[in-house]
């Protein structure tokens, strides 16, 4: 049995380093570790196992990350993102960030 159990703790840890790396990659460095939700969609949960320990993995990645990880599944969806407040300047910024990219899209349009 504890070669089963080994075996178990293998997958999830590996399970936790891939969202981690995930979550690593969804982060902006201008954002300073806020605004990096990270999105799975069915065809991705299918490939890493139950959801259950889907979700359990992605809480133990965000924390990882200093995150307060909250998740949520929508329509086969699993959404992992940070609960922590976002600092005030980090919020401005993603805010003008965002209102450039769509201002650059509607320019586009016309």
């Amino acid at each position: 049995m504890p070669v089963k159990n080994e075996l178990a703790r293998r997958r999830y840890e590996k399970l936790v380093d891939h969202l981690e790396s995930l979550m690593r990659a969804s982060l902006k460095p201008r954002y300073r570790g806020y605004h990096g939700p990270l999105i799975l969609s069915s065809g991705d949960l299918e490939e890493m196992g139950e959801l259950k320990d889907v979700r359990r993995a992605a809480r133990e990645a965000g924390r990882r990350l200093g995150w307060q990880p909250k998740t949520h599944v929508v329509d086969a969806r699993l959404f992992v993102y940070d609960d922590r407040a976002v600092p005030r300047e980090i919020s401005e910024l993603a805010a003008r960030d965002a209102a450039d990219a769509i201002d650059a899209e509607l320019r586009g349009r016309e």
